[in-house]
C-alpha cells in the first residue's frame, strides 16, 4: 500500500463553499514559503485564485484562525486556480467560528 495523500476520494466539490478573501503563507517542503489567497473554504478543502506552480498531490502547511496549523494536498489545477482538501475534515463548531471570524462583509459577521 502505499503512502501519501489518498486523493481518489470521493468528489466533494459540493461541499458549502464560503468566500473569503484571506492571504496565508504555505509551508512547501521543497519550495519553502509559498504567498497564497483564499479565496473560498468549505470543511473539506479550500481554492486560491493566484495559483503556482504546484501539481497535483503536492503538500503544504497553512495556518488558519481558529483551526491553527493544517496540511493540505492540491487536488486539481486550473491556471491560475488551485483546489486544495485538508488533510482531514475540520470539525463543524470550528469551522463555522473561522468563516465568521473570516467573513469579508462585517455585517454578516456574528454579534460579538
Amino acid at each position: 500500500m502505499g503512502v501519501g495523500a489518498q486523493l481518489s476520494v470521493t468528489d466533494m466539490r459540493r461541499a458549502a463553499r464560503h468566500p473569503v478573501d484571506h492571504p496565508v503563507i504555505a509551508e512547501h517542503a521543497q519550495r519553502g514559503d509559498i504567498k497564497l489567497h483564499i479565496t473560498n473554504l468549505s470543511a473539506h478543502g479550500f481554492m486560491v485564485d493566484d495559483g503556482v506552480d504546484l501539481v497535483r498531490g503536492d503538500r503544504v502547511i497553512i495556518r488558519l484562525p481558529v483551526i491553527g496549523r493544517i496540511e493540505a494536498y492540491v487536488i486539481w489545477t486550473r491556471e491560475p486556480r488551485i483546489g486544495f482538501q485538508f488533510e482531514r475534515i475540520l470539525r463543524v463548531d470550528d469551522f463555522v467560528e473561522m468563516i465568521d471570524t473570516l467573513q469579508p462583509n462585517p455585517r454578516l459577521r456574528k454579534n460579538r
